[in-house]
């Protein structure tokens, strides 16, 4: 995997920008300058284009050309979501369904008083988790573990567009103090988030095929969980049609007794994630190390 710097697209001004079309000009409207928006990054973001065109052409079997459409509606979507995600917090959320589909692996974790891991990946909304999980019949309490301090100025921002959530954060930190506040929340019997699909560089990493070449995770979510016998969900909030989210849970298969074989179940999960949602993959930039084989 290419070296990933820690900081993901999108920052706070993007998204006030984002809430001042939606308050003063509407959501639809927002919806059509993205059009143009999307059209934008796919001149003026060459390595995100080039990375994202990869994924569709060598990755996902497209062809030429349906691989370079496809990397214009993956901008478009991944827009319309960050709309979609200020529009909710901004108070327009009855525009919106939203379906829980694996609440019962939620509770079944939760009463083995253990706590729980969810990995989940830089793919569809996760940022909007606290709508399944700021639920009265969802006992669950969630920790964010991020590394993108730019994530936690965003989470700031639309908290006060929108008010608290119940989610909690845990930042990684190099004086690893974060390790303390993960034990301390699995002894409370809450949930930890880990988007597991990038590492940060230093790392200790598994090397493994994704989507057909060895590409590098993160071995800490995999290993926290074999090494403490810590139960574990699959999790996905993805946008379907006519403004609905569907939230999946699912659980590893529970025989993996090692962190690399914990990997391997999740990669297939994620690999069936990306086949059915292609143009939610946020991972914008040469994720393979195509650039290398295939030119500069």
């Amino acid at each position: 995997m290419a070296n990933w710097h820690g900081k993901s697209r999108g920052t706070v001004l993007g998204l006030r920008i984002y809430v001042f079309f939606i308050k003063t000009f509407g959501l639809y409207f927002s919806y059509f300058v993205l059009i143009f928006v999307a059209a934008y990054f796919i001149v003026f973001s060459f390595s995100s284009t080039r990375s994202t065109y990869y994924l569709f052409k060598r990755r996902l079997g497209y062809s030429t050309l349906s691989a370079a459409w496809n990397v214009y509606v993956s901008y478009f979507t991944f827009g319309r979501i960050q709309l979609d995600r200020v529009a909710i917090a901004a108070g327009m959320k009855e525009k919106y369904s939203f379906e829980f589909d694996g609440i019962e692996h939620i509770k079944a974790l939760l009463r083995k008083g253990r706590g729980g891991i969810l990995l989940t990946a830089h793919m569809g909304n996760f940022n909007l988790a606290r709508h399944f999980f700021d639920n009265e019949n969802n006992p669950a309490v969630v920790n964010l573990v991020m590394t993108d301090f730019e994530h936690r100025q965003i989470k700031d921002y639309l908290e006060s567009v929108t008010g608290k959530s119940k989610l909690k954060s845990i930042v990684l930190r190099d004086d690893l103090s974060h390790i303390f506040l993960m034990n301390e929340a699995l002894q409370r019997n809450e949930l930890l988030v880990f988007a597991a699909d990038r590492f940060m560089k230093g790392a200790k990493t598994y090397s493994h095929d994704f989507m057909g070449k060895e590409v590098e995770f993160p071995q800490g979510p995999f290993r926290l969980a074999v090494r403490n016998n810590i139960p574990v969900l699959f999790v996905h909030i993805m946008r379907e049609k006519n403004f609905h989210y569907h939230f999946y849970a699912r659980p590893a298969g529970g025989k993996e007794k090692t962190g690399k074989e914990l990997l391997k179940s999740y990669l297939q999960n994620l690999e069936e994630m990306l086949r059915r949602y292609p143009h939610q993959w946020y991972n914008y930039y040469d994720y393979w190390n195509d650039f290398k084989k295939y030119g500069r």
